[in-house]
Parts: C-alpha cells; structure tokens; sequence
C-alpha cells in the first residue's frame, strides 16, 4: 500500500506544472519517507517476535525443578538492576527513608510533676512527653539485600536531645533450609509483636501501661544480640523463636554495658484464617535473665538513700490480636497479658555509695490492656483500657508486702485521619491514674506523622 502512494504522488507531481528543482525535491523527500517507514516496519516486526518469544518463556514450564530453580537467581539479579530507589541495582542502591514523628502535648499537670511521675511499684520512669512540642525523633531508615545469603537493615532515630543514635543495625539470613533464620546486630526484640514495633507504627501514642511499667516507655528496644527463628512446615503458619541479648534494659536487666550477655527471649507466634475476611493471631511469649537496676522503688524521702536490685527477672506475656477487613471498613481487637516475676537483694546505698542495707524482695505482679480499632477509608477510631495488678499484686520488701494506694489504670481514646500511607494526624486524650498517689493526669496528644522513600508494609 506505501508503493501505490508513493506512485501515485509521483504521478500528480509530473502533472503539476512545477519547475524541475521542485518536483525534484518533492520526489526525494518521497523516498526518505518511503525509507524511515520500511525501517519502522522492521522494528515493529523485530518486537513483536521478542514478545512471542517472552510469552512463550512465560509459559512453557521447566522440565525439572533442578532448571527452575537454576533459573531464580538469575531473574532475582534481572529484576534487582530495575529496582533500585534511583534506578541501577538495589545491591548497590538500598531503600532509604525518613519517617518523623512530632507530637503537641498539653497536660493538667506542670512538666516539673510529668518528669517525676512514675508508676508507684513498678517504675520510677516518668512518660516521654512534656507540655508543648515534642519531636520524638526523625528515623532513616535504610534497607538492601548484602548479597544472596544476608540482608541488612539499619535504623537511626535522630533526636535533638542526644542527636543519632544507633537503635537498630543487623543482618538477616534468606538462604538457611528448612524454615531456619538467623538475625545478627542490634535489634528491637521481636518477643512479642508490640515490642517489635517503632512507635510510628503504634495504634496509639505510646505504648500500653502494662509496657511501660515492665520495660520502659520504649519497650525492650536497641539490643545487641543475636535471634533464631523457625518456621515449621505446617498447615497454618507458625513461627518458633529464640534470642540472646545484651540485656541494656535499664528497668528489666539494667544497662550496665559490661555484662555479657544476660536477657533471653523465648516465642512462639500462629496466626491463621478465621472467616474469608478475618484472621486471628496469638502469641505467648517470655523474657527471663540477670537484673540489676535502680528504677524500681524511688530515693528513700528521709535517709536520700537509693535502692539497687540485684536479683533475676522473668516477664511472661499473652498476645492476641483478631482483624476484619471488608472493602473499605476494617476492625482490629487486641489485648495482651503480661506478668512478671521477680527476686533479688534489694540494696539501700547512702549519697556517699555505701551500702547500709540489704533485704530481699519478692514481686508478683500483672497488668493487662484491650483495645478495639475501627477505620472507614482513611479514617480511623479507636479505644484502649489500661490496668496493672489484675490477679497478681505482690510487691515484698522482707516478707513485708508493701501498699502503694490504689491499683494502676488509665483510659484512652483516639482519632486519626490518613490522608496517604505516608501522612497521618491522630489526636488521643487520655484518662490517665497510673499514679495512685498523685493527681490525675488528663493529657491531649496531637500527632503527626510523616515517610518519605522507601518504606515496607508492617507485618500483620
């Protein structure tokens, strides 16, 4: 059909009564263009052969599982060269991101009585947050595969109080057989769900009372150690872990950094299909080891003198967490039990670090939450029950079981609205009467928070 154009232009321009040069010209701008549509031509049939043959790569199945599997590092190096943050290879051009967390903050209470409320019993450790603005941290976080055996992950909150520090840096095998992994570096324990979490990805502000009374307002966070997990061939998923751990815990283990290693963590995590739209998860878990920490019982008003525990702590827990999701709605319920039991010396040191008395001191105590979390599209609701010494209230200095007032509680409730998957404002007021022998705490929390880059899904 381009042959009978081309003539047929050539014939109108012989009829035309235009001087030579220009039926000259016109004839050889003809042919150029006859000459860049046969070579279009060309590739247009060139392509369409190389698809044919890709689908035909596609779909033609491998004779044996031994060529199939020969075949996946090759397709994991072509499909890495393309997904790189800036393009080029992800081997060489991790995922990197940035998240910010920045909370305005406004109490009953003075920020000279926030930074000396504790939990009566359980931990002299004030909350985090004080009245005004509060930027908890800035975190970059950086991603990419070491090479087929190792990924490595880093995480550096920076802060203006005390600029970056190193929270996470560690190495994860991918290539171990039979459902075998092995983690290396700095971590935040993976005991339980909740405490393997940054607090950017919390339901709530800050963690749940029973947390911060056991393991401080970040949780048992920043270990160096190592962890193996496994994961069984089983018909609903199953996942069985094991981690040793410096134990820089300054309320459960104490931070002395010249210890060796004296935390250890045991897990077990199932979680499977409840209906087509839900799914439950339940994990028990416990974390036992040496403790030496100063953060139990307050200065004694008196003497000035300061109490030092050495003994041993073992904290159990319970989590559960049920989720539905159907079109745009989506429900979560989740509650976890945590109870601790805990023996040592307890020693009482004078200002000049003389010890003027010893006595044991035996502790047995719970403490519990439940929440429910509803959202409709981008906007979320949400409510948390707190409470301490559900079953178990054992605090005894000398077989002497101390009073601290009334049992710790505190009430909460949430608002958030997530105008992406990198932007969401929460407003939460809490109710809050951890301290018993203080006044109430009605706080407000505004929080923002905002991820640039490269960021993965969280787990379940």
């Amino acid at each position: 059909m381009r042959t009978s154009i081309f003539t047929a232009l050539c014939a109108m321009a012989a009829l035309l009564p235009l001087p030579a040069m220009a039926a000259e010209s016109i004839e050889t701008r003809l042919q150029i263009l006859e000459q860049e549509l046969n070579r279009q031509s060309t590739t247009i049939q060139e392509q369409r052969k190389l698809i044919e043959e890709l689908k035909q790569k596609v779909t033609e199945e491998p004779k044996d599982q031994s060529q199939k599997v020969e075949e996946i590092p090759s397709a994991v190096a072509s499909a890495s060269k393309l997904s790189g943050l800036f393009g080029g290879s992800l081997m060489s051009n991790p995922y990197i991101s940035v998240i910010l967390d920045a909370k305005g903050y406004v109490s009953n209470l003075k920020n000279n009585q926030l930074a000396v409320r504790g939990v009566p019993g359980f931990t002299t450790e004030s909350g985090v947050l004080r009245n005004n603005f509060n930027v908890d941290a800035a975190e970059l976080l950086i991603f990419a595969p070491v090479d087929p055996y190792f990924n490595l992950y880093v995480n550096v909150p920076i802060t203006s109080d005390s600029g970056a520090n190193l929270e996470e840096a560690y190495v994860v095998t991918t290539d171990l057989p039979a459902g075998l992994q092995v983690k290396g570096g700095r971590f935040k324990s993976n005991a339980s769900r909740l405490n393997a979490q940054h607090p950017h990805a919390w339901d709530f502000a800050e963690l749940p009372l029973a947390y911060r009374s056991f393991l401080g307002p970040e949780a048992l966070g920043g270990e160096n150690g190592v962890q193996l997990t496994w994961m069984p061939s089983l018909p609903v998923y199953t996942l069985l872990g094991f981690e040793a751990l410096q134990g820089n815990n300054p309320l459960l283990f104490g931070n002395d950094d010249n210890w060796n290693a004296h935390a250890f963590t045991s897990f077990a995590r199932v979680s499977f299909d409840t209906t087509d739209d839900s799914s439950l998860y339940l994990s028990p878990w416990v974390m036992f080891g040496s403790t030496r920490t100063n953060q139990v019982l307050p200065p004694d008003p008196i003497t000035g003198s300061f109490f030092d525990l050495n003994g041993n702590s073992t904290l159990y827990g319970m989590e559960a967490v049920w989720k539905w999701r159907s079109g745009h709605q989506k429900l979560s319920l989740q509650g976890e039990y945590l109870y601790l039991d805990q023996r040592g010396d307890l020693s009482a040191i004078d200002g000049l670090g003389t010890t003027v008395n010893i006595q044991p001191l035996k502790r047995h105590q719970d403490g519990a939450y439940l929440q429910a979390i509803y959202h409709f599209d981008r906007i979320g609701v949400g409510a948390r029950y707190d409470r301490m010494e559900i079953f178990a209230d054992t605090f005894e200095r000398s077989g002497i079981q101390q009073s601290f007032g009334s049992k710790p509680w505190r009430v909460s409730a949430m608002l958030e609205y997530n105008f992406t998957e990198f932007s969401r404002v929460r407003a939460q007021f809490n109710h809050d009467l951890s301290n018993p022998g203080g006044p109430v705490n009605n706080e407000g929390i505004l929080q923002f928070t905002f991820a640039i880059g490269a960021h993965g899904a969280h787990p379940f």
